[in-house]
């Protein structure tokens, strides 16, 4: 069985542009509309054409990959979408037999000031190296600027997700505030390159590292 183990997401700007496929990351919860019980479907990550998710009905959780499509996530006899990234509709569909339920998004508990900063990294592993400001973080949108090798620097509004920003071709994710990951797609393909952020100035700056 295929797994996906990192909570990092891959959405082509492409897919982000036409569908805002971001807008389906989440913990989603909420009731059948006829029986009020309660259902809750929780959308991990996307990557690509996959999800990993996990669905709770009945008192038991349902955990896999699901298939996106546009803006739509199928789980089994299950699909989920949202417009608007707050709201979203889950149909529950086997033959005749139907079901639906308005559901919420749940506010992220996540610490999104940690991802404001100025981070940078190299990987010698594939040679690729990355400069990325977070400039300021406002609910889900980030004001963000990124440079990709020396290249030409990049800026406009990012996308937020819990601890991952995505701008363009590019996202970062930190899950302690000082050491990150920036995914940089070049081409078709993508490189992992490891970041860390810069310490603020005390008073007086320095040309001189000390290493603790």
């Amino acid at each position: 069985m295929t797994t996906i183990s990192s909570s990092t997401s891959q959405i082509s700007p492409a897919s982000e542009r036409v569908y805002h496929q971001s807008n389906l990351l989440g913990d989603w919860k909420g009731t059948w509309t006829k029986s009020g019980q309660p259902v809750e479907f929780k959308v991990i990550n996307i990557r690509g054409t996959q999800a990993q998710v996990e669905y709770t009905h009945n008192g038991h959780t349902e955990r896999g990959l699901a298939d996106v499509s546009g803006a739509t996530i199928s789980f089994g006899d299950v699909t989920i979408g949202t417009k608007n990234g707050q709201n979203a509709a889950l149909e529950f569909s086997v033959g005749t037999a139907k079901m639906t339920a308005i559901l919420q998004k749940q506010a992220s508990t996540t610490e999104q000031s940690q991802l404001v900063g100025s981070w940078s990294g190299y990987s010698t592993a594939n040679g690729q190296s990355a400069f990325f400001q977070v400039v300021s973080v406002d609910g889900r949108d980030a004001q963000v600027s990124y440079t990709a090798n020396g290249g030409t620097t990049q800026k406009g509004t990012g996308t937020v997700y819990k601890n991952t920003v995505m701008f363009g071709k590019a996202q970062i994710t930190s899950n302690d505030g000082q050491t990150g990951n920036v995914i940089l797609q070049v081409g078709h393909n993508s490189y992992s390159i490891p970041v860390t952020k810069k310490k603020p100035t005390s008073s007086s700056s320095s040309s001189v590292n000390k290493v603790a």
